[in-house]
């Protein structure tokens, strides 16, 4: 809350910004995956629509003083950007899967053109807007997961259908056998 209020311009008391200042820190301790944007031009109904388009998506979409950025980032995943906050920075942030932010910033960007992605970091690699875009033709982290399951799973199936092969055969061969005896 206290936060909001500093964004907005008000002056805080210094404990207020001490407050802030944690708060900031413990997002980035959490963050799997930033997305840093430049949001001139964009209206306050824009960066809102922005916001509850990306809190629908468990994410944040923060806009930072650039010195209280690179004071907070220090010791934290996110220290590799601290170049670059520079000009009016919007953060946008994901605890958890760092595709579906980058998918939802890079959407949100191709309907409002004012919206620059500028770079990233993601799990503490910086990242180009290249590679920002590369990252979001991926599938959600979900799908990876079921699709690794998928290729650790192969091998043990065709193991399983080899040897349910093999005792089925055998099982022929033994009916084989006391059939030619009976007979």
């Amino acid at each position: 809350m206290i936060s909001h209020l500093w964004e907005r311009g008000y002056k805080l008391k210094r404990e207020e910004k001490g407050q802030v200042l944690t708060e900031l820190k413990n997002k980035f301790d959490r963050a799997t995956a930033i997305i840093l944007t430049d949001y001139r031009g964009l209206t306050v109904a824009e960066i809102s629509e922005l916001r509850r388009m990306l809190k629908a998506g468990n994410l944040e979409y923060k806009v930072v003083k650039n010195t209280l950025a690179r004071i907070v980032s220090q010791n934290t995943s996110i220290s590799a950007a601290k170049d670059s906050f520079k000009g009016p920075v919007g953060i946008a942030i994901s605890y958890d899967d760092p595709v579906l932010v980058a998918k939802k910033v890079l959407e949100y960007s191709k309907k409002h053109d004012k919206l620059k992605v500028s770079s990233g970091i993601v799990e503490g690699k910086v990242c180009t807007v290249d590679d920002i875009k590369a990252i979001a033709e991926l599938p959600p982290m979900k799908v990876l997961l079921s699709m690794f399951a998928g290729v650790l799973q192969a091998p043990l199936s065709k193991l399983a259908g080899a040897l349910n092969a093999t005792i089925s055969s055998c099982a022929y061969a033994i009916e084989s056998l006391r059939n030619k005896r009976e007979a």
